[in-house]
């Protein structure tokens, strides 16, 4: 079976739940809820993938691995080693430097 079918028929079945509950919710006068299935009803079906490139540019599909690569990356990104000390000459103020008055000028 192709992707294409697979889509289809999960697009199809989606479409169908949701006319069955706005008509529940109209019944209901569940009008909060009926509004946000007429929300969701415009969007469309939407496919949801849970594919993530591995370390060595392969395809994860595993939640367990997602999870993992999303931990290794991040933790790669935020811990920064090796970074050196570097010590500022000038101190940088929002505030403009305003020379102080003198005694003529008071």
């Amino acid at each position: 079976m192709k992707l294409e079918d697979i889509s289809g028929t999960k697009r199809k079945a989606y479409l169908q739940y949701k006319i069955d509950e706005l008509g529940t919710n109209g019944k209901l006068k569940n009008i909060r809820n009926l509004y946000r299935g007429i929300s969701d009803y415009k969007k469309g079906y939407q496919l949801i993938t849970n594919i993530a490139k591995g370390e060595k540019s392969d395809f994860v599909t595993d939640c367990n691995s997602i999870l993992a690569r999303c931990r290794n990356h991040f933790s790669q990104l935020f811990n920064v080693h090796g970074v050196g000390y570097f010590r500022q000459r000038e101190i940088h103020t929002a505030e403009p430097l305003v020379r102080e008055s003198s005694v003529f000028e008071v």
